[in-house]
């Protein structure tokens, strides 16, 4: 039977985590633009609705899983130490250019956010690319954007209101990133546009079978 999965243990069929190709080093960049357009364009909608944070509270952190989708699905393509962190603070450079509210800090969102995204990939040693891990690089993401906003935009709010964040901040990362990025990956895989890359060689070596 055929079917197109990305779970796999193991695929390093080109030596070390830590070696990069050309093409890998090209498809980061490419995932990193995409999204700091797609970033962009999400950031001009939130900060259109003013009223968003009073009317929701602490579930407001609800919508924010898919400024961390970048290096999500950039460590399940890619599979190369540092591939997340890369293409998420790319795309936050990006966004950043294009112009958003919260100008030069977005970067620094971008910086915390890779730092947990890729943090998950690194625990299994980039050698365990399945949906739970996805979601952990969602859910860990949230937590180091997380831990940024408690120094700047949570201070003035209590500590309930600030662990309600961080709970509807984790869920989103690990629905809308995690498995949204997985779901993502999947697609692609099965279009055949990264048979070049480690998670599109799998999908091809399962159809295979």
């Amino acid at each position: 039977m055929n079917s197109t999965r990305i779970t796999s243990p193991l695929l390093r069929p080109h030596g070390s985590p830590a070696r990069w190709r050309t093409i890998e080093l090209l498809t980061a960049a490419i995932i990193g633009v995409v999204f700091g357009v797609a970033y962009w364009g999400y950031s001009s909608t939130y900060t259109a609705l003013p009223g968003l944070k009073a009317l929701t509270g602490p579930f407001v952190g609800l919508v924010n899983g898919p400024w961390l989708i970048a290096g999500v699905i950039s460590g399940l393509v890619i599979r190369r130490v540092g591939a997340a962190f890369f293409a998420e603070v790319l795309a936050a450079v990006v966004s950043t250019q294009l112009g958003t509210e919260w100008g030069w800090t977005t970067v620094i969102s971008g910086v915390v956010q890779g730092a947990g995204a890729e943090l998950a990939f690194a625990i299994f040693l980039f050698r365990r690319f399945t949906w739970p891990v996805a979601a952990l690089s969602g859910a860990l993401a949230a937590v180091g954007g997380f831990c940024y906003e408690w120094f700047t935009w949570l201070p003035g709010f209590d500590l309930e209101y600030k662990l309600g964040y961080l709970g509807a901040f984790v869920i989103s990362g690990a629905l809308v990133a995690g498995i949204g990025g997985w779901v993502l990956t999947a697609a692609l895989a099965r279009t055949g546009a990264i048979d070049a890359l480690p998670a599109g060689q799998e999908a091809a070596r399962h159809n295979a079978v």
